[in-house]
């Protein structure tokens, strides 16, 4: 080990910056951050200095390095061009024993800046020793998308009942405690931004401990439309830690495989006409999961809200007193249109956008269709492709131009993607020529136009016909 990992506390230390490049803005941005008192010396500064300057943050000495000015300063950092001075601060603050960091020359440092993760208090370093910085931040990339945000709240509560657990528990019974705590539905609260409910169930579980053990909880997550790459940091951490997962047919396979390996997997269907569970017993299967103890992840196609259900299974779920967390994924209506290159607003073209589920009912759409056919609006159908005629001439019938614009999105942000265009006239038989099949997203409105213009907004990977 090149270096001691340490964590030095600078809150209102007098820290020295020799140098006034970019390089020298960053550094004193991260001193700032640490609540240090900042010192720049240098000749010239960029205009990166100038808000801290006007704010009265730093202090600035228009000067010419010397080694006596490193007398009395905490922390030293040389971020300049010039070796010669690098070196001089360098021996300068060693002989009076000054931590001091040289940007990009380790050999002249006596203590390095890592790559660092931020969650205060909760704070993740991460060093190459100097070889790598560019690996180091690669890491730390990596880490980011595992660490939630939330992380820094839950240190944060934790902290603030650290006295009363070392009172009330031993220290083996203590770690088994906060064991428990920082892997349940204490922790998940936090994460949630419920801090109250947090910091009431943490006082409760002190209080017995008992409580710590839970009868398990239902996660509805997003999936998105399809491309793994959509998922959201948090809906990717549930994923993992799921004991079950319930997913629809429109989850992805590649979105499937990113659920923890061991966990349970439950095949609820929902395809049209033919679901491998009704919606009831969905809502009751999720209810007798979590009171099995288990943490159960209802995985849903694009947004659990958004066509998707969810409000059906959270009402069972609250009714039966099952806590849950809902994690919003990219609708279809987005991802697909966008990895379509149509947007779905547009100054030119449309001031409002609507989703529509086209699901017939009683051999009919019963849609508030003059409301729908309005100038200047995108429609988005989901569920629409079964209903293609109806549709088509029921927007006509209601005032939209024949020759309206409308494009068909299948499997959308998936490699398996399939873009066809035409209009209101033409819709119906591409879909039967080019025997388009579910799942299909149907965009009518000027907005298609753009699609040629913005063709090379699509993933170069996706097959886009």
């Amino acid at each position: 080990m090149d270096f001691l990992p340490v964590f030095l506390d600078i809150r209102a230390q007098p820290c020295l910056v020799i140098g006034g490049g970019d390089v020298a803005a960053r550094k004193t941005a991260l001193l700032l951050r640490a609540g240090a008192q900042v010192t720049v010396l240098s000749p010239l500064l960029v205009p990166a200095f100038d808000e801290y300057l006007a704010n009265g943050k730093v202090a600035h000495r228009a000067a010419r390095f010397r080694a006596e000015d490193v007398t009395g300063y905490a922390v030293v950092i040389a971020a300049t061009d010039d070796e010669t001075v690098n070196r001089e601060v360098a021996a300068a603050a060693k002989a009076l024993r000054i931590p001091v960091n040289v940007v990009d020359q380790p050999a002249l440092c006596s203590f390095i800046l890592p790559s660092i993760i931020d969650r205060s208090p909760l704070i993740v370093a991460v060093s190459s020793g100097g070889a790598s910085p560019v690996l180091a931040r690669l890491l730390r990339a990596r880490l980011e998308t595992l660490i939630p945000a939330g992380y820094g709240g839950l240190a944060a509560l934790v902290g603030s009942f650290r006295d009363q657990v070392k009172a009330r528990f031993k220290p083996a019974e203590r770690r088994r405690f906060w064991e428990r705590v920082l892997q349940g539905p204490i922790a998940e609260l936090s994460f949630s931004g419920r801090d109250q409910d947090a910091r009431k169930a943490l006082q409760q579980a002190i209080d017995d401990p008992r409580l710590t053990v839970h009868g398990g909880e239902v996660y509805l997550v997003g999936g998105g439309p399809g491309d793994p790459d959509l998922l959201t940091f948090r809906a990717l951490r549930l994923m993992q830690q799921a004991d079950v997962v319930v997913y629809d047919r429109l989850v992805s396979s590649s979105v499937l495989d990113l659920v923890r390996r061991d966990a349970e997997r439950i095949y609820a269907g929902k395809e049209r006409a033919s679901h491998a569970l009704p919606q009831e017993d969905i809502n009751h299967l999720l209810v007798r999961l979590a009171k099995e103890g288990k943490r159960v992840l209802r995985l849903k196609g694009g947004d659990p809200f958004i066509f998707g259900r969810g409000g059906e299974e959270i009402e069972t779920l609250m009714d039966e007193g099952i806590p849950f967390q809902v994690v919003p994924g990219i609708t279809a209506a987005s991802g697909c249109a966008s990895y379509a290159g149509i947007p779905l607003t547009h100054r030119d073209y449309s001031q409002s956008v609507v989703f529509v589920t086209g699901h017939l009912k009683d051999g009919s759409m019963n849609l508030n269709w003059p409301a729908l056919a309005q100038p200047r609006q995108t429609i988005v159908f989901y569920m629409g492709l079964v209903g293609i005629d109806i549709l088509c001439r029921e927007l006509v019938a209601h005032g939209l131009p024949a020759k309206m614009p409308a494009a068909l999105i299948q499997q959308g942000t998936t490699p398996q993607q399939r873009v066809l265009t035409g209009d209101l006239a033409t819709l119906p038989q591409i879909v039967h020529q080019a025997k388009v099949k579910a799942p299909t997203l149907i965009i009518v409105g000027e907005v298609v136009r753009l699609r040629e213009q913005l063709k090379w907004f699509e993933p170069a990977s996706l097959g886009v016909l």
